[in-house]
């Protein structure tokens, strides 16, 4: 089954692109002819991620998926949330966003946070949500270089190193995202 998921980015490709395997053609944006970039400006991860998976649906008539993820931290009221990519400003920069994150963060001993993840798929006609959470908490200071986004900076519960430390491997095996395209996953599977 080809199915496309609604982003260029190619860090997310390759992480779905594992976890789907053999099983489904995974198709990107840049694949299916779409070079314009879809809007995310939706109050929640549901609503961008629905905006972005009915966008591509209904303009490239192909089962699609795409996804929100929002880096939620308890102390500052669940920021960054929906605004995580752009939380420092329109340039999306990921070491302003974890620069602003931290600054936030310098005199706070509450340091916990988590991953959400919201896939929205549109599937012969149908939409489906599918959703992945990983709690954690927020390093001092960046480290590893694997991974992106807030990676460098979030340790997920019972480890002691960050994303950005793991394999892509061990990552997948926890993290937000591989829990939401899991679910996804096991709906293909049994309804394709």
């Amino acid at each position: 089954m080809k199915i496309c998921f609604a982003t260029n980015n190619a860090n997310k490709i390759k992480e779905v692109a594992q976890m789907l395997g053999d099983n489904f053609e995974l198709l990107s944006l840049k694949d299916i002819g779409c070079n314009e970039e879809l809007s995310e400006d939706q109050s929640t991860l549901e609503g961008n991620a629905q905006q972005k998976a009915s966008y591509v649906y209904n303009n490239y008539n192909t089962n699609c998926f795409a996804d929100d993820t929002g880096l939620e931290v308890e102390s500052l009221n669940n920021e960054p949330g929906v605004f995580s990519a752009r939380y420092a400003g329109p340039q999306r920069s990921d070491e302003d966003n974890m620069a602003l994150l931290l600054q936030r963060l310098e005199k706070s001993s509450d340091r916990k946070a988590r991953f959400r993840t919201v896939i929205c798929a549109f599937i012969n006609d149908e939409k489906h949500f599918f959703e992945g959470i990983v709690e954690g908490k927020i390093a001092s200071s960046h480290s590893g270089d694997k991974g992106f986004g807030y990676d460098p900076i979030f340790i997920p519960d019972g480890y002691d190193q960050t994303f950005a430390q793991m394999s892509l491997e061990e990552k997948n095996k926890i993290s937000h995202r591989s829990k939401a395209v899991r679910k996804l996953v096991d709906f293909l599977k049994t309804n394709s």
